[in-house]
């Protein structure tokens, strides 16, 4: 029977998957246990890229097998990784796989930065290759038979996928090979050669002719459709593929129903009705009659055609002599059931039989953004009660400072320093007093300067790429068909914003800190100084020693030793709730798996309120219990003053000790604040540098990709005309200009009559050639006379109905190729004058002539046939 039709395959680009899927890793999982895993793994999909697309593929099983393996990498990786223009981009070239290219420039070709598109890509590919390995089986073995159909099903699955998803996947247009009429078509032709192998295991197994008839009709009808859907879409014609693939669909339909009658008469016959097996086989000789007279080229019908003439003439034998009935109209007959078992093989990854996911243990990007969103949840709990502590302990020694307290209780005897001065003297000493604070409020400025310059460097990378795109796009107009960088670059622009304003925050905090450190630095400089100077710089008062085991100093001893119990406790319930840890990753891998997205903050939230609520109860009980303590300290203090003689000494004396109390709370506050903003503007630094890397990233993909594009436009420009089309003069177009040459034949014209050339009349004279533009004259020469071009690709036909036959192509071949008149005569000129040109015959005894006229052939030797010069009839 017929060959079978297989795909070409597509041809892609080398692509580096090893550096910008290893700087992800590194940068995500930086110190992780799977870090140095999932190096590896990266290091194994590139290589399996180069398997599966950087080589020939044999047409077998195992390289179907290595195709379909990276195609399964590829959906497993695809939502483990951020593939997008603006974060991890990938620019993926890929030829069309039907396009052959052209003189002057290389096949259409397109480049995105999208996983999506390579994946249909490879699948397009496997599924080419699917039809390349079925069309090599051996029919003639049950397994070949078993073989072609399970990979015919495939390709016809896996272009069906295509056209549901390319859409989608690309979010714009496709090449003419992957787009939706394409592989539609493709997917068509896929299942019907699957119905055909079908067909061919039925009757290899000798199976009942009703099955056989059946399953042959539904083929003949799948390879109807196919027809219909070439025939119906203007833009596959273009391709010569479809223009070779177009008749071999046309034979097969007629091929495959005549079969169908053909079995169907055997059954007519099984069942004594006579008529309607002459009735078939004659429907069935004409079918096959067709095929032999258009696409004998194409299929050879020679043996099934002599089995329909036996079996015809041996029916008619009998009816003639025995049975005598009437044969009905093929119209009239019942129509010949359908029985479709090819069906298309469902793409649901994984598709391959040794597939192993290499980034088993990565979670997806749905988990790593929720689990990025929990961990800044979390920090905000866990701050925002750490915080509330440490506000409420702040404000405890505040209120203890401007009561003088513990200082007063200790300085009753009013001319030595409170121990608690001189504790806080020493703690600021071994912290390195004023040199320590004033080396970090020294180093600030030079951190924010390096966190500006590489946030500035980063936005200025951004700003030269989208000005060279705006200028290459007022340059080209509609020609510059990719993404604009002013759209592309928004979630990168809005991030470095973002990152503008925490510089700008941290700049007013920093200036806070300054001001604080200005008001309080005299004192500090002074719990600096030794005991002996300090205590000269106390001011000394009258003695108080009465007050010395009074109730109300036990009273305020009692409740400040409460004070210090009630802070170390928030030291040790801060620790605590710093220590709590909790992986939501598998919570979230729980909600992705059974609803197919993540709730986070329902998750989150819920979780958080799991892990925190009891500590949030103990923070409010401490707070209460504070605000309970200082309110009986600010009493019994009272109390306390009015015991105190009061004299300036003493008032003097009191508030000097306050500012030494406060001062080194401030320090302590102070230097903590300090040094949480240095680590901020280091930690600052690496994410800083991080959005560098990705726009630095983005940059370079953008440019490979303008490189490629500029690339297909150079190619695009030197293939259009150098100049514009000019009008021919009147005078060659007219009726009596003869045909001006031979014009070779399309291999693929059916049903096309042969037509006598028209007599041709005797030409008059030449004239000189007609004067040309200067403009005309910078186009393409012409070289033949103006005469009627065939038309472009042929109209879509619409089938006819079963009982008159199948859709015939009315095929008209490649474009560029011109059907030969019938009786072409390959000397036109010689024959319009009525006579061939002869080689010169010297008369005896004379040498070679003269040199002849100008512009005249030399005599005597044989003239070569006119190459399609267009003469010129007098005017």
């Amino acid at each position: 029977m017929a060959t079978f039709i297989s795909v070409p395959l597509k041809k892609s680009s080398e692509v580096d998957l090893v550096k910008p899927l290893s700087k992800f890793v590194t940068a995500t999982y930086q110190g992780s246990e799977e870090q140095g895993e999932y190096l590896r793994a990266v290091d194994e999909l590139n290589k399996l890229r180069k398997s599966a697309l950087g080589r020939p593929l044999d047409k077998h099983d195992s390289s179907l097998e290595i195709l379909l393996r990276y195609y399964d990498q590829l959906c497993t990786v695809e939502p483990k990784f951020p593939f997008s223009e603006n974060q991890l981009c990938l620019t993926f070239t890929w030829k069309d796989a039907f396009d052959k290219g052209s003189l002057f420039g290389g096949s259409v070709k397109l480049a995105l930065a999208s996983l999506g598109y390579e994946k249909t890509c490879v699948l397009f590919n496997a599924a080419a290759l699917a039809s390349q390995i079925a069309a090599e089986q051996n029919l003639d073995s049950d397994e070949g038979l078993k073989a072609a159909a399970k990979y015919y099903q495939l390709g016809s699955g896996a272009f069906g996928h295509i056209k549901d998803t390319v859409l989608s996947a690309l979010n714009r247009e496709p090449t003419m090979d992957i787009s939706p009429e394409t592989v539609g078509t493709l997917s068509l032709i896929m299942l019907a050669q699957a119905q055909e192998v079908f067909f061919l295991k039925a009757t290899s197994d000798k199976m009942r002719d009703g099955v056989i008839a059946k399953l042959a009709n539904q083929a003949a009808d799948f390879y109807g459709d196919a027809f219909k859907q070439c025939q119906y879409k203007d833009n596959l014609p273009k391709y010569f593929y479809f223009q070779e693939v177009l008749p071999v669909l046309a034979a097969k339909h007629c091929i495959l129903q005549a079969n169908a009658e053909l079995h169907q008469s055997m059954v007519a016959k099984q069942k004594k009705h006579f008529g309607e097996e002459i009735a078939r086989l004659q429907h069935s000789a004409e079918l096959v009659k067709t095929v032999a007279s258009r696409y004998d080229e194409y299929v050879s019908v020679k043996d099934l055609s002599e089995k329909i003439n036996r079996a015809l003439a041996a029916a008619k034998k009998d009816n003639d002599f025995i049975y005598n009935e009437r044969v009905p109209e093929v119209k009239d007959l019942e129509p010949i059931g359908k029985a479709a078992l090819a069906k298309a093989t469902a793409v649901t990854p994984p598709i391959s039989q040794k597939f192993s996911d290499l980034f088993e243990k990565m979670v997806p990007m749905a988990v790593q953004q929720s689990m990025s969103i929990y961990s800044q949840r979390k920090a905000e709990t866990v701050n925002r009660l750490v915080g509330t502590m440490r506000e409420a302990s702040n404000l405890c020694n505040g209120v203890l400072a401007s009561l003088n307290l513990p200082a007063a209780l200790e300085d009753l005897s009013g001319d030595s320093i409170p121990q608690s001065i001189v504790e806080k003297s020493h703690a600021i000493i071994q912290q390195g007093g004023l040199q320590s604070i004033e080396q970090l409020i020294k180093d600030l400025p030079e951190l924010l300067t390096c966190n500006r310059e590489i946030l500035d460097e980063s936005l200025k990378m951004l700003n030269d790429e989208e000005t060279t795109d705006n200028e290459l796009r007022s340059k080209f107009d509609q020609r510059w068909s990719r993404t604009p960088s002013s759209d592309l670059y928004k979630p990168l622009r809005a991030e470095g914003a973002n990152f503008r304003n925490i510089l700008d925050k941290a700049v007013q905090a920093d200036q806070v800190v300054r001001d604080r450190y200005n008001t309080h630095c005299e004192m500090i400089a002074l719990l600096c100084k030794p005991e002996n100077e300090l205590n000269a710089a106390i001011p000394s008062a009258n003695p108080t020693k009465t007050l010395q085991g009074s109730e109300v100093v036990n009273v305020l001893q009692s409740l400040l030793a409460q004070l210090d119990e009630v802070k170390s406790e928030r030291e040790v319930l801060a620790g605590e709730i710093k220590a709590v840890t909790f992986d939501m990753s598998v919570t979230f891998l729980t909600a992705l798996a059974q609803d197919g997205a993540i709730n986070e903050e329902q998750l989150s939230l819920a979780q958080l309120e799991q892990l925190y609520g009891s500590y949030n109860q103990r923070v409010q009980a401490s707070l209460h219990k504070q605000e309970e303590l200082l309110g009986r300290v600010q009493t019994s203090h009272q109390e306390f003053s009015n015991l105190k003689q009061s004299n300036s000494e003493a008032n003097q004396r009191e508030e000097v000790l306050k500012k030494l109390a406060s001062a080194h709370d401030s320090y302590v506050e102070i230097s903590s604040n300090l040094r949480e903003g240095t680590k901020f503007y280091n930690d600052l630094t690496e994410i800083l540098l991080k959005f560098q890397n990705k726009c630095s990233d983005i940059v370079f993909a953008r440019k490979t990709e303008r490189d490629e594009l500029l690339k297909d436009l150079q190619q695009s420009i030197a293939r259009e005309p150098s100049a514009p089309s000019f009008n021919v003069p009147a005078y060659q177009s007219t009726p009596a200009a003869p045909a001006a040459g031979p014009t070779p034949a399309p291999r693929t014209v059916f049903s096309q009559q042969p037509q006598q050339p028209p007599a041709k009349a005797a030409p008059p004279a030449r004239p000189p050639p007609p004067a040309t533009t200067p403009q005309a004259a910078s186009g393409p020469p012409i070289n033949m006379p103006p005469t009627a071009l065939p038309p472009n690709n042929p109209s879509p036909v619409a089938p006819l109905t079963q009982a008159q036959g199948p859709p015939y192509p009315a095929y008209q071949g490649y474009s560029g190729f011109y059907q030969m008149p019938v009786g072409y005569n390959p000397y036109p000129a010689a024959a319009a004058y009525g006579q061939y040109y002869m080689p010169y015959q010297a008369p005896p005894g004379q040498g070679y002539p003269g040199a002849p006229p100008s512009g005249q052939p030399y005599p005597g030797y044989p003239q070569q046939p006119p190459q399609q010069q267009p003469y010129y009839p007098q005017q």
